[in-house]
């Protein structure tokens, strides 16, 4: 029976969830627009430049100030401008160079560093937030796609009611307004169909502009993964969260970066020291023989006014705690995302195995039920179109749940860092920065 072959075809769009894990079997085409992302995206790509920047500054930080040369015309008669007539008078070149107190370039320079894997971290972050965006928006497509196929055959279904209320009506068994019922169902499917369209138009172009390119995937099949399976409980995913997420190490930079400015601050009490040499030409017709001089010198800095350096110093604990109370509430925030979306993925993936094994098979059977009473004028029009509809609503909102779960699982994977590459990249940072 032709209703039964669409309700095949409206079955077969079920898939099964995908398979938790630090990484997820993705689909060949996933995994390629996941890989175009990490190449293309100009977010990503202005954030490795940020890297760049930040690599470079550190040989700058940790670099002895510049020397010094300085060419003087000393003690000429203002009489004559003679530079023969006073022993006093010659060229003098001085060259100097200023030596900060030990220390004070090293701290400049791990202060650089810190900064250089703030920015790795934030970009490791970055990578994660965009993968995020394009699997949710992967899914979203997914179900925009699923639910367009599932109107499309619900509407050829009502094509067949509507056929079978006419030829009723043509014998006298049917009602007029039965018909006009059936088609007025069958257009509001219709502007159902024209906005799921749109939609699935406007997330397709927010995966082409998150990742630069253009393949039709409104043409294309888009495969789900394999079943989610043991998934790692609460306490599990908030640990794997604080070892993966990389803006975890990003804060441990952070407070390294704010600990050597303190360190910093209390060298900024030593004095720097100013080391120069100077050699004088004098004319020969002098009359002490008109000798070159040589002049040698040492000048440091005085550490006054002491309040500018306690200002410093205020400054840079109050950075410190600063940074540990952003590092706790960011650690909050993350383990309330993994809890909500943890709830999120836990009440989706129970529709689905509600809808899947009691909910579609009684109301499929109820419709089919309904379609051979109706048949034999056991029930009436509004009872048929009824159960046609709540068979619609119901496969809806299975595909809705799945992909709902799915998103809920892609926003797990970019909080606890364990989406692919991003948490290994946030372990070689761990690696790199001193533990804070």
């Amino acid at each position: 029976m032709k209703f039964v072959s669409v309700f095949a075809v409206i079955f077969s769009l079920c898939v099964p969830l995908p398979a938790f894990s630090g990484q997820t079997n993705d689909p060949a085409l996933l995994t390629e627009l996941l890989k175009r992302a990490e190449e293309n995206n100009p977010l990503l790509l202005a954030a490795e430049e940020q890297i760049q920047v930040a690599a470079a500054q550190i040989d700058q930080a940790s670099a002895l100030p510049d020397p010094q040369l300085s060419i003087s015309l000393l003690n000429y008669p203002v009489n004559n401008l003679s530079s023969d007539t006073s022993p006093m008078t010659g060229n003098d070149f001085k060259l100097s160079q200023m030596l900060p107190f030990p220390g004070k370039l090293a701290t400049k320079g791990e202060l650089a560093h810190q900064q250089e894997l703030w920015a790795r971290a934030k970009h490791a972050d970055l990578v994660l937030q965009v993968r995020q965006q394009v699997r949710d928006n992967w899914y979203q497509l997914s179900f925009q796609k699923q639910a367009i196929s599932l109107t499309q055959a619900n509407i050829a279904l009502l094509d067949d009611v509507i056929r079978i209320t006419e030829t009723r009506y043509q014998v006298g068994k049917g009602l007029q307004q039965n018909i006009l019922k059936a088609q007025m169902e069958r257009s509001r499917l219709h502007d159902r169909l024209l906005g799921l369209q749109a939609d699935a138009e406007i997330s397709h172009a927010q995966l082409n502009s998150l990742t630069g390119w253009t393949p039709d995937l409104m043409q294309m099949e888009m495969p789900e993964a394999d079943q989610i399976s043991n998934l790692p409980i609460l306490t599990e995913l908030k640990q794997q969260a604080r070892n993966h997420r990389p803006l975890f190490a990003a804060f441990d930079a952070l407070i390294t970066q704010a600990k050597q400015r303190i360190k910093l601050a209390r060298l900024d009490y030593r004095p720097d020291i100013n080391l120069w040499g100077g050699y004088r030409f004098r004319r020969d017709s002098l009359a002490d023989g008109g000798h070159d001089f040589i002049s040698a010198g040492i000048s440091i800095n005085l550490p006054f006014p002491v309040a500018k350096r306690r200002a410093a110093m205020s400054e840079a604990e109050s950075s410190l705690r600063q940074v540990y109370r952003q590092r706790d509430n960011f650690s909050r925030r993350v383990d309330f995302e993994i809890q909500s979306n943890l709830a999120r993925f836990q009440q989706a993936q129970e529709l689905v195995s509600l809808y899947r094994s009691g909910i579609i098979p009684q109301a499929e059977q109820t419709y089919q039920a309904t379609m051979a009473a109706y048949q034999v004028d056991k029930i009436d029009f509004l009872a048929l179109t009824d159960s046609l509809m709540t068979l619609y609503r119901y496969r809806i909102d299975q595909s809705r749940a799945q992909s709902d779960a799915l998103r809920s699982l892609a926003r797990l994977l970019a909080t606890t860092g364990l989406d692919q590459t991003a948490g290994i990249k946030s372990q070689q940072l761990k690696k790199d920065a001193p533990h804070a």
